[in-house]
């Protein structure tokens, strides 16, 4: 790899927002998998592992992350998603069926859009509340 490039990458990562990070998270798990089914095409038994297993470490990340005690609920749930498509990834690697790959490929993007979604609702929201906050302050001034 390029020296410069994984520089690049690496401060990228280095000075991501949490939210960020949680997306480049969902694209190295979509790109993993999309490559591990370039590995099933092409028989690569190597390849479909070495893929699958990336995407079922950052799907471990995700589940690792979840606070259930504040999410509840919510974050039970997405914590059975994630456990889900684990084992769903565990079976793809064993059986190495694409299908299985597909599936779950589908659900990583929807999430990740989903969450794309709330990122930019919360943006918005975090913004407008601090118009209200700086209204409310220089009325108070006045």
């Amino acid at each position: 790899m390029n020296p410069y490039l994984k520089q690049y990458q690496q401060t990228e990562v280095q000075t991501a927002s949490p939210e960020k990070l949680l997306i480049m998270l969902y694209d190295g798990a979509i790109q993993f998998l999309n490559k591990a089914k370039v590995g099933i095409a092409n028989k690569n038994i190597e390849e479909i592992h070495n893929n699958i297993v990336g995407a079922q470490k950052i799907i471990s990340e995700f589940m690792n992350t979840l606070d259930i005690k504040v999410g509840g609920e919510v974050a039970q749930n997405l914590y059975n998603l994630y456990e889900y498509l684990h084992y769903r990834l565990v079976q793809a690697n064993i059986k190495k069926d694409a299908d299985m790959v597909d599936e779950v490929l589908t659900h990583l993007k929807d999430l990740k859009k989903t969450w794309e979604e709330a990122i930019r609702i919360a943006a918005r929201e975090k913004i407008r509340d601090e118009e209200e906050t700086e209204e409310e302050n220089s009325v108070k001034t006045a």
